[in-house]
């Protein structure tokens, strides 16, 4: 991972959008995408098209968001697997990592 200073993306660099675009880009539907309290709707695009390929969606609240303008943005598309308060969103990452590491 690196950051430019290329133009902004929805007003902003850097952008999840662009994070999301470049991890789709990789891993497909093996990403776990996670919004968490934003203002705007970036993260809307790269959620939609990684939940396409597959990948899996988490996002924050609205009544842990400090504001739901992100993860309510992705919520609203019908793009998150799940809404949760914040406190339960490393767990479900943690779960979520554990499904998918190899046993050794």
């Amino acid at each position: 991972m690196r950051l430019d200073q290329g133009p902004q993306e929805n007003f902003c660099r850097p952008a999840v959008d662009a994070l999301f675009r470049s991890a789709g880009d990789v891993f497909g539907g093996r990403v776990l995408a996670v919004v968490l309290s934003g203002m705007g709707h970036d993260g809307l695009a790269g959620c939609r098209r990684l939940a396409a390929a597959g990948a899996r969606v988490l996002v924050q609240d609205e009544q842990t968001s400090v504001v739901w303008g992100m993860p309510g943005a992705v919520a609203g598309a019908g793009l998150a697997d799940e809404v949760l308060p914040l406190d339960l969103v490393p767990g479900r990452i943690a779960a979520a990592v554990a499904r998918t590491t190899p046993s050794r």
